[in-house]
């Protein structure tokens, strides 16, 4: 089948692993079944996969990808719940020591079938495309569970959401104003906040600007670059949630005497639920919110998404279609 795959690993040069060809058909073990991929999303972790992150080299080659919508194998419209638990694990699988995402233990969703336990299968309703249900696995439900689990966000409340852009902050602003939110962003780039405000950010400033008002939380995926910024931001008892640092993960200060202070929160989250994706995709199908798609690409021009994503060249999703 046609797949996008590691071939190799390079820190310096990931795309010089990428490989579009022919690998085989997935393999089934008990209690999995496959689903027909139609669309599937393009998200950080691929590349950091392409760099030698969370893989081996005796993994390779490895199918990238985490996301998917397609059709099970009775012809239902399916979305792909990307987080896989140790089959003895029960409970919340985000805290699972064993969990993995799909492309690094078993073969990822840049295929034309990928294979998964039948409880990662959930119905997409007719109402969202295959490409805008690509979207929601990763990114997506990982703003979802920032917003409304881990951070306990209720109507009302403000949060600010550090570096619009990408595709967990995009969804971060989104669903942030869908539930109500006053919703502040930041970009470093002109174009980018002049979009945020488009998708419903209520204000935007440059990245790093002092703001008018303190929020009860702050949406950190960038790390290093805005943690102080994050941290000053916040009103006394505020909230923090981080999911992710593209900009570096060694802090230069970390603001621990502000933290005790003012009594702040730091919460981390990552990815989310199967519970909390079924009621992403609920939310969406009922308030007609949909996720930003940068742009939809054939499977053979994954390497052109690839390139756009390390450029920093996105707004959005980037999707891949069968």
């Amino acid at each position: 089948m046609r797949a996008v795959y590691a071939q190799s690993f390079s820190p310096d040069d990931p795309l010089s692993g990428l490989v579009v060809g022919e690998r085989p058909d997935p393999e089934v073990p008990d209690g999995w079944t496959t689903v027909t991929v139609r669309a599937a999303s393009l998200n950080h972790h691929d590349l950091w996969s392409l760099r030698g992150v969370g893989l081996r080299e005796e993994q390779l080659p490895m199918i990238l990808g985490c996301d998917a919508a397609g059709t099970d194998e009775d012809g239902n419209e399916v979305v792909v719940h990307a987080v896989i638990s140790d089959p003895a694990w029960s409970g919340d699988e985000t805290l699972d020591p064993r969990r993995s995402l799909l492309s690094e233990r078993h073969p990822g969703t840049f295929a034309e079938r990928v294979a998964v336990p039948r409880a990662n299968v959930l119905p997409k309703p007719a109402s969202l495309s295959f490409e805008e249900a690509a979207c929601l696995p990763t990114a997506w439900l990982t703003a979802y569970r920032m917003l409304f689990n881990r951070g306990g966000l209720k109507a009302g409340d403000t949060v600010l959401v550090q570096g619009a852009g990408g595709g967990v902050a995009t969804a971060l602003i989104v669903l942030a104003r869908a539930g109500g939110l006053k919703v502040l962003a930041t970009s470093r780039d002109e174009a980018k906040r002049a979009k945020a405000l488009e998708l419903g950010a209520h204000e935007v400033y440059e990245s790093g600007a002092r703001l008018p008002v303190k929020v009860d939380a702050v949406m950190e995926t960038v790390g290093r670059a805005t943690w102080s910024h994050s941290i000053r931001a916040l009103r006394p008892g505020g909230t923090i949630v981080t999911s992710g640092a593209t900009s570096g993960p060694k802090l230069d200060d970390a603001e621990l005497t502000r933290i005790f202070f003012l009594q702040l929160s730091v919460v981390g989250s990552t990815m989310g639920t199967r519970a909390d994706l079924a009621s992403l995709v609920t939310m969406l199908d009922a308030t007609g919110t949909r996720p930003l798609v940068d742009r939809v690409l054939p499977i053979e021009q994954a390497r052109d998404g690839f390139a756009a994503m390390a450029e920093g060249d996105v707004f959005g999703k980037i999707v891949f279609t069968q």
